[in-house]
C-alpha cells in the first residue's frame, strides 16, 4: 500500500464525502466506468441530430439487434450511453415517463434541454445522499424541438454541457479530435455520417476495423422524427469514403 492510500480509502466509501483536495472519489470511479464503455458521437448536421455508435459485439454468437446503444427516449429526443447498461435503461426509462409526462400535462413535446436538465437532475441527486451510488454513465442526449436542434453531453456527476458535435467512451479523445477537425455548420447528412464514422475509427485501436455489423446508427429530424439508419446505407457511406 502506498503512502497515502490509508488516508483516500477513508473518502472512497461514500458518494457524499469529500476529501481533503476537493475530490469525491465515488464520483471519479463513475467517470472511469464511462471510460471503458463503447465509443458513441453524435453532431448536428443541416437538418436534425444524426447519432452513431459502435456496439463492440464479443461474440459471433450474440445477436447484434439484442444490443442497444443508441436509445429513443421521444419520437424527437434520442441518446447514446457509455457505461453500465443497467443504469443506463433506468434513466432512459425515466426519461421516457418526463417526456410522457410533459405531453400529458402541457399537450405538448418536452424541450431537448429540458429534459438533459431533468435526467442530470437525477444523476446529481445519486451523488448527495449516504446509501446510493453515482450513475456510472455518461450520456449523449439530441432531438429537435421548437428552438432547433439541440446537442447535450451528461456526466455521472451531474454536470451537462451542450455541443455540436461530441464523443463518449473508450477512445474519447481521438473521437473528439476528429470531431473538431472534420466538422462544419450545416453539413449535410452524408458528410455527417462519415464524420461519425472517421471518429469511431480513430477511437479503435491501429489494427482494428469498424464492423458495420456492429454499429447503431439513428437521426432524428423535424417532421420525420426519429428514425433508425438501415444498415445498407451505412455501407453505402462507407464505400464512399
Amino acid at each position: 500500500m502506498y503512502p497515502g492510500s490509508r488516508k483516500s480509502s477513508a473518502y472512497d466509501r461514500v458518494s457524499t464525502m469529500f476529501s481533503p483536495d476537493g475530490r469525491l472519489y465515488q464520483v471519479e470511479y463513475a467517470s472511469k466506468i464511462v471510460e471503458q464503455g463503447t465509443v458513441g458521437a453524435a453532431v448536428i448536421y443541416d437538418k436534425g441530430v444524426l447519432f452513431g455508435a459502435d456496439k463492440k459485439v464479443s461474440s459471433r454468437l450474440i445477436k447484434p439487434a439484442s444490443i442497444e446503444k443508441v436509445f429513443k427516449i421521444d419520437n424527437h429526443i434520442a441518446a447514446i450511453s457509455a457505461g453500465l447498461v443497467g443504469d443506463a435503461r433506468r434513466l432512459v426509462q425515466l426519461g421516457r415517463k418526463e417526456a410522457q409526462e410533459n405531453r400529458m400535462y402541457y399537450e405538448e413535446d418536452i424541450q431537448v434541454e429540458t429534459l438533459v436538465k431533468r435526467l442530470s437532475g437525477i444523476k446529481q441527486l445519486f451523488t448527495q445522499y449516504a446509501g446510493m451510488r453515482p450513475f456510472g454513465v455518461s450520456f449523449i442526449i439530441g432531438g429537435v424541438d421548437e428552438t432547433g436542434p439541440r446537442l447535450f453531453e451528461t456526466e455521472p456527476s451531474g454536470a451537462l454541457a451542450e455541443y455540436s458535435g461530441i464523443a463518449i467512451g473508450k477512445g474519447k479523445k481521438e473521437a473528439m479530435q476528429a470531431l473538431e477537425k472534420g466538422y462544419s455548420d450545416g453539413m449535410p447528412f452524408d458528410d455527417a455520417a462519415r464524420l461519425i464514422l472517421d471518429a469511431l475509427q480513430k477511437s479503435l485501436g491501429e489494427k482494428e476495423k469498424l464492423d458495420i455489423n456492429g454499429l447503431d446508427f439513428a437521426f432524428v429530424e423535424k417532421g420525420t422524427g426519429f428514425q433508425r439508419v438501415p444498415r445498407q446505407k451505412l455501407k453505402s457511406i462507407l464505400g464512399k469514403k
